[in-house]
């Protein structure tokens, strides 16, 4: 019996080890392409500076130097805009992949709980063990869909304020160089 518990116990280690490395792998993938995506935004912004000023410093008009202000603003918003779209949908997706992981080791732990259950109640007595487990589980699954309720429903409310930023930039931007065309 003891071996059996040891060997148990191994398992269950080696299984929690293979979440693990799961979870880390997916963290470190998120990070490592959210450092691309950050390398390749600071070079985009310093190159785009680097022409903004080039093109201030050659102004000799001072109504030139209004249009070329507000003319520069656009682009600048269009690739924030981007820029956050993209930090948005990287998060995103790194949350939907540690959720799958989460989700999948929820189901295990559930199929060999409910195995247990059925073991629970094959013993003498192990009805009211099974009454009690059961009751623990239904209460653990509703928490769980709880769960990925409020986070899908976390996900929707960040999306529809992204989409909200986006117009919101657009149109002041498009109202921006409206004015700047009227001088």
């Amino acid at each position: 019996m003891s071996n059996l518990n040891t060997e148990q116990l191994a398992a269950a280690q080696q299984a929690n080890a293979e979440i693990l490395s799961s979870l880390l792998r997916a963290t470190f993938n998120g990070m490592e392409r959210l450092a691309a995506l950050n390398m390749a935004a600071s070079r985009e912004f310093f190159n785009t500076a680097v022409a903004n000023t080039q093109q201030l410093l050659a102004v000799k008009d001072p109504s030139e130097l209004s249009r070329l202000n507000s003319s520069l603003a656009q682009p600048a918003l269009e690739k924030w805009m981007d820029y956050s779209r993209n930090v948005y949908d990287l998060v995103t997706s790194m949350q939907k992949e540690v959720t799958a992981i989460i989700e999948s080791q929820y189901q295990n732990i559930s199929k060999t709980a409910a195995a247990n259950l059925d073991k629970a109640k094959a013993t003498p007595g192990g009805d009211v063990l099974a009454a009690a487990m059961q009751a623990m589980l239904d209460a653990s699954g509703r928490a769980f869909d709880q769960m990925n309720a409020m986070a899908r429903q976390a996900a929707e409310i960040a999306e529809t304020n992204m989409q909200a930023a986006a117009h919101s930039t657009t149109q002041a931007a498009a109202a921006a160089n409206k004015a700047a065309a009227k001088k």
